[in-house]
C-alpha cells in the first residue's frame, strides 16, 4: 500500500456581498475576533467599537456546490461625514491568505475585477468595499492600514498620506483613488 500525501482542499470560488443574513454577520463577528483578538492580540476578548453601530459590514463566502458556505474574510465600511467613507477591520482567515488560484466565475459573479495573485480575496474586499461606498455617494475613501500592509494598498491604487498609531501598533493612513474603483453595479 502506498500513502500519498494530498493537499487540504481549498475552495476556489467565492462571492463579496454585504453581510446581510444572521450567518453572514455572526461569521463576520466571529472572523473579526479570531483575527483582531486571538492571532494578532490587538484587542482582549473583543473587537466591537463606536463604528460598528453605523457600518456596513461585507464579506467575502466561500462557494461550495454552487452554495455559500464560510465567511473566508471581512471588512466593515461606514461614513463618518458626508461623502467621505472609511474601511477598516479588513481580515482574511488564515487558511485563505496564500491563495494561488481563483475561479474565473469570481469576476463574473461579482461584477468586480478578479485577483489571482497572493492576496486575492483581500484584493477583493477592498474592491468591494470601495466600489459600494463610490456607488452610494463617496467622494473620498480612506483607511488607516496597519504599517505591514502599506505596499499591498499602495499596488491597489491608494496613496499613504500620514502615520499615526493605533492601539499600540503603527498604521498609516491611506486614501484609495475612486478612479480605480468604479461605483458597484449592485450595492446588495
Amino acid at each position: 500500500m502506498i500513502l500519498e500525501r494530498f493537499s487540504k482542499f481549498c475552495p476556489s470560488d467565492f462571492v463579496f456581498k454585504i453581510a446581510t443574513t444572521d450567518s453572514d454577520r455572526e461569521g463576520f463577528f466571529e472572523l473579526r475576533r479570531r483575527i483582531f483578538c486571538t492571532e494578532q492580540g490587538v484587542f482582549n476578548e473583543d473587537d466591537h467599537d463606536l463604528v460598528d453601530a453605523n457600518m456596513i459590514p461585507i464579506v467575502c463566502n466561500t462557494i461550495l456546490a454552487g452554495m455559500e458556505d464560510t465567511v473566508a474574510g471581512v471588512v466593515r465600511i461606514d461614513e463618518r461625514e458626508p461623502g467621505v467613507w472609511y474601511g477598516s477591520r479588513l481580515g482574511v482567515a488564515k487558511d485563505f491568505r496564500r491563495l494561488r488560484h481563483v475561479s474565473p466565475g469570481v469576476a463574473v459573479r461579482n461584477l468586480q475585477p478578479c485577483y489571482h495573485a497572493l492576496g486575492a480575496l483581500g484584493a477583493g474586499l477592498i474592491y468591494k468595499a470601495v466600489s459600494t461606498a463610490n456607488a452610494i455617494g463617496c467622494h473620498e475613501f480612506l483607511a488607516t492600514v496597519q504599517h505591514q500592509n502599506t505596499r499591498f494598498f499602495q499596488r491597489l491604487h491608494w496613496e499613504p498620506l500620514e502615520e499615526i498609531s493605533l492601539h499600540g501598533l503603527k498604521h498609516i493612513k491611506m486614501r484609495a483613488d475612486l478612479n480605480r474603483y468604479q461605483p458597484a453595479a449592485r450595492v446588495a
